[in-house]
């Protein structure tokens, strides 16, 4: 049995669950390293401090490849008849991750190639996508299980909502207000979709856990917060000598890989639970 169990260890197929998995934590990981060896600022000849284009490159690469791992992944739970949670609120999310891949890849078109900053870009029309239908899924998600916190779990909530409001009204208050109408309305659209991803986030959180896919809801939960932390970062960072790669955007990185991670960890939760029905018909 010993032998015959390596045999099949040995061979277990390139894209299985496990491997997707360890492929994920060694991008994050990569990624995190990249970020903190490279992220430093290097002088020109006229004494001012910026970072290299292949730098820039490698962040958008390392964030780009991660939202679209987690869309293929999120795109093959909706088509998975096994999964254990609804199929529309991974093709929901999977919408949400091709977004964010979109807008990232013209963002940085944008920036990189074309040298330019403009508050409003083709892309925003892919990052609000991108909230709309994160929103979606995470509400069809908490809507899907019945809820019933406790108080200390609504406590909670409660604490983390009012926490995450008040650090991006005062993030918001330092920028200075644009003029456009655009600009302004897009600005408090992300903010409020931060605030309102971090809500929905922790009630998953604390809704799923210990449930039988638990685990898978976690990741997404964790995802939502990195999305979170990587957002008000960049808000709080935009002024005339802002430069991309600070060492916090790699929680953008993290956020795709987490969002991936989930989708695999239900994905195999579902086959899981597949195999012991048909088990338990076969007794």
């Amino acid at each position: 049995m010993s032998s015959s169990y390596n045999k099949s260890y040995r061979f277990q197929p390139l894209f299985s669950n496990r491997n997707i998995i360890l492929a994920g934590i060694g991008w994050a990981v990569l990624a995190l390293l990249y970020f903190l060896l490279f992220s430093a600022k290097i002088p020109d000849e006229n004494g001012i401090e910026s970072r290299a284009d292949w730098y820039v490159i490698g962040t958008n690469i390392f964030e780009a490849l991660a939202y679209l791992g987690a869309g293929v992944l999120c795109l093959r739970n909706w088509r998975s008849p096994q999964i254990v949670s609804s199929r529309n609120i991974w093709l929901a999310i999977a919408i949400g991750m091709f977004s964010y891949f979109l807008g990232g890849i013209i963002f940085g078109y944008t920036e990189i190639i074309l040298n330019e900053e403009p508050d409003v870009s083709i892309g925003d029309i892919f990052f609000v996508l991108t909230y709309i239908s994160l929103g979606i899924g995470m509400i069809l998600a908490v809507a899907s299980r019945r809820i019933n916190l406790e108080k200390w779990q609504l406590l909670i909530v409660t604490a983390i909502a009012v926490f995450g409001s008040l650090l991006a009204w005062w993030i918001s208050t330092k920028q200075e207000a644009s003029p456009e109408p655009l600009v302004a309305f897009l600005t408090r659209f992300y903010v409020v979709s931060d605030v309102i991803l971090l809500i929905i986030a922790t009630t998953l959180l604390l809704a799923f856990w210990g449930g039988r896919v638990s685990q898978s809801w976690r990741m997404i939960a964790a995802a939502a917060f990195s999305l979170y932390i990587a957002d008000m970062w960049f808000n709080y960072a935009q002024g005339p000598n802002y430069q991309s790669g600070e060492i916090l955007e790699v929680f953008w990185v993290f956020s795709g890989v987490l969002f991936g991670m989930g989708a695999v960890l239900e994905h195999d939760a579902s086959l899981s639970r597949t195999r012991r029905e048909r088990g338990r018909k076969r007794a």
